[in-house]
C-alpha cells in the first residue's frame, strides 16, 4: 500500500513534492487550483518541469489531483452547471500535464430533487469531460459522499448508476473515502463488513476501477450523515480503519489522508507514522484470520 497525503501547492505546483518527503510520504493529492474558487491556477511550463524531475527524485509514486469543492454536476443554475463542467475539465488537463493518474471529484448535490432526476445533467456533463480528456490521460475517480444535504454518491447504487448510464468508459472509476462510508452508514470496523464492501466493489464496478482511498477518522458517529475529518486515530473510527487498511485486496492503492493534523495545517508525519502502524496491524489482522480459517 502507498502511504499518502493531501500536501499544499503554495508557491508552485512542484513544491508539493518537497512537502511530501517531509513527512515521509510516498503518495500525493493535491489541488490544481484553488478549492473555493472557480478561476484556474496558471501553472508555469518552469513549475510542471520542476515537478516531474522532484517527483522522480523523491520517488513518489502516486499523484492524484482533487477537483474544486465548487463542482456540481447537478446543478440548476445554469452558470454553476457550466462552470462545474469547464472546472473538472481544467483539473483533467492539468492533472494530464503534471502526470497525475487520476482526478477525484464530488458529483454534487441534486438539491432534493434525488439521483434520478438529476442524471440528465450528470451524463452529459461526463460526457464532455472524457471526450476532452486525451486517450492516456488521467482517471475519473467518483468519490462516495457521506450524504449531508442531498449529495450524490451516498451509497455504491448511486455511483454504479451513474458508471452505467455512461456506458462504463475505460479509465472511470471510484475513490472510497473512509470517513464517508463510515458516516453514511456502511461498517468498515470489522474483517467481515470490509470483506462484504469489497466483494460489492467487485460485483458493481470490478476492483479494477478502484484506485485509491481516502484515509480519515471521523469526528462524527456512526451514520451520522455528516462528513467531518479527524486525524487517525482520534475519531470515531479509531483503530478500526486498519482492517481496510489490512485488506489483502486493496494493496497497492494510494491510501490518502486529508487529516488537519496535530497544528491544524494538513498531514503532518506524525499521521503518517499513524497510517503505516494501522497498516501493519490491519495486515497482522487479516493473517491471524487466514490462519484461523484453515
Amino acid at each position: 500500500m502507498l502511504y499518502g497525503a493531501h500536501v499544499s501547492t503554495a508557491g508552485g505546483i512542484d513544491t508539493a513534492i518537497g512537502r511530501a518527503e517531509g513527512i515521509g510520504a510516498n503518495a500525493i493529492q493535491v489541488f490544481t487550483q484553488s478549492p473555493r474558487m472557480w478561476r484556474p491556477t496558471a501553472h508555469t511550463p518552469e513549475a510542471v518541469a520542476r515537478f516531474h524531475a522532484r517527483r522522480k527524485q523523491a520517488r513518489i509514486r502516486s499523484v492524484v489531483c482533487h477537483a474544486t469543492y465548487l463542482i456540481n454536476l447537478a446543478a440548476t443554475d445554469d452558470t454553476t452547471y457550466a462552470r462545474s463542467v469547464k472546472a473538472l475539465a481544467q483539473t483533467v488537463e492539468t492533472a494530464h500535464l503534471i502526470g497525475g493518474e487520476g482526478v477525484i471529484f464530488h458529483v454534487g448535490s441534486h438539491l432534493g430533487r434525488g439521483l434520478d432526476a438529476a442524471l440528465h445533467q450528470i451524463i452529459p456533463a461526463l460526457q464532455v469531460v472524457c471526450g476532452e480528456r486525451p486517450d492516456d490521460g488521467p482517471w475519473l475517480l467518483l468519490e462516495n459522499s457521506a450524504g449531508h444535504q442531498g449529495t450524490i454518491g451516498v451509497s455504491l447504487e448511486e455511483l454504479e448508476l451513474i458508471l452505467d448510464e455512461l456506458g462504463r468508459p475505460a479509465r472511470v472509476g471510484l475513490c472510497l473515502d473512509t470517513c464517508h462510508l463510515f458516516a453514511s452508514g456502511i461498517e468498515i470496523r470489522t474483517i467481515t463488513a470490509v470483506d462484504e464492501l469489497v466483494d460489492e466493489v467487485d460485483s458493481r464496478f470490478g476492483l479494477e476501477r478502484l484506485r485509491c482511498l481516502h484515509v480519515n477518522d471521523s469526528k462524527m458517529k456512526f451514520d451520522s450523515q455528516r462528513d467531518r475529518h479527524a486525524n487517525l486515530g482520534e475519531g470515531e473510527i479509531g483503530d478500526g480503519l486498519s482492517v481496510i487498511l489490512g485488506c489483502p485486496r486493496l494493496q497497492g492503492l494510494p491510501a490518502v489522508m486529508e487529516t488537519p493534523g496535530a497544528a491544524g495545517r494538513g498531514v503532518d508525519a506524525a499521521q503518517v507514522a499513524e497510517l503505516k502502524r494501522l497498516h501493519r496491524n490491519g495486515k497482522r489482522r487479516w493473517a491471524r484470520r487466514r490462519t484461523y480459517s484453515t
